[in-house]
């Protein structure tokens, strides 16, 4: 983690050598760290800081961007634990940071049982601190690029019973899968292990505008990844579930807690996502 002390201006004071997480390469933007930067945090390095940065100067509203997905994570999980879910596996969870996947989940069920997945060793780091005293929720570090793997984890396994109906996160994540890595066939995977009755939850970035198609090419150059597909490509992760009302929206629009203004704007039609339930017959 960054060492929190501040300089007499407030600048964050980078760690020193021997402050630097083992087994973390702070010379290598981690997409972890740079959501981290976008929403504020403190967990993340100047490599990281410079990609929020030039993100923010091509959509001013970028940092609105990560609160609108931690917003609509919130009410996805509320919906799904309100269906009856009780067992979450969120991939590519990203850092802890506010009203995480199993503090909503638990708020409504305390026996709900979460499962985060991310590749970046530094989620599990904080992950550990966050949930020492909670035996109901887990992290594990692996690729979700490896379904076969994650699906048969021991740490996933002792916690997700695959003959119960699960809620799939893939929240953020997806965009980061490039063309040929196969990202319709990565979800397929995940779709064909849950049982009857779960559910896919998945946000995705946005081809929603000349902006976004500018933000597209400056995060592939420099994070090396950030696809944004259309409304219709990012629909098709759904195929063969049953999507709930109102479909594969922007974010802001997915069962809002209060009303939208209309119309939106370019930061509010970044992102587009939705919920879907796998038929029981």
């Amino acid at each position: 983690m960054a060492d929190d002390s501040q300089t007499a201006d407030n600048a964050p004071v980078e760690p020193k050598d021997d402050w630097r997480p083992v087994g973390i390469d702070i010379s290598t933007p981690s997409i972890a760290r740079v959501y981290d930067a976008v929403l504020g945090g403190k967990d993340n390095y100047p490599v990281d800081r410079a990609i929020a940065e030039a993100s923010l100067a091509i959509v001013p509203e970028i940092g609105d961007v990560g609160r609108y997905n931690r917003a609509i994570l919130g009410r996805g999980v509320r919906y799904m634990a309100e269906q009856g879910i009780r067992q979450f596996l969120d991939l590519g969870s990203g850092l802890p940071t506010v009203q995480n996947t199993h503090q909503v989940a638990q708020e409504h069920s305390p026996e709900a049982r979460v499962v985060y997945v991310d590749k970046d060793p530094i989620v599990l780091a904080h992950g550990r601190a966050l949930l020492a005293e909670n035996d109901r929720t887990t992290v594990v570090t692996a690729d979700l690029r490896e379904p076969a793997e994650i699906l048969a984890h021991p740490d996933v396994r002792a916690l997700i019973d695959f003959d119960q109906p699960v809620g799939l996160m893939l929240v953020g994540v997806v965009h980061h899968l490039n063309d040929d890595e196969g990202p319709e066939q990565i979800v397929e995977a995940y779709k064909k292990a849950l049982p009857p009755g779960s559910f896919l939850f998945l946000t995705h970035f946005c081809a929603s505008s000349p902006d976004a198609v500018a933000l597209e090419k400056a995060l592939l150059t420099d994070l090396g990844s950030g696809r944004f597909r259309s409304i219709e490509e990012i629909s098709a992760y759904f195929d063969g579930l049953e999507l709930v009302e109102p479909g594969v929206v922007f974010l802001p629009q997915w069962q809002p807690e209060e009303p939208v203004e209309e119309p939106l704007t370019v930061g509010q039609k970044l992102m587009a996502g939705g919920i879907a339930r796998k038929p029981t017959a």
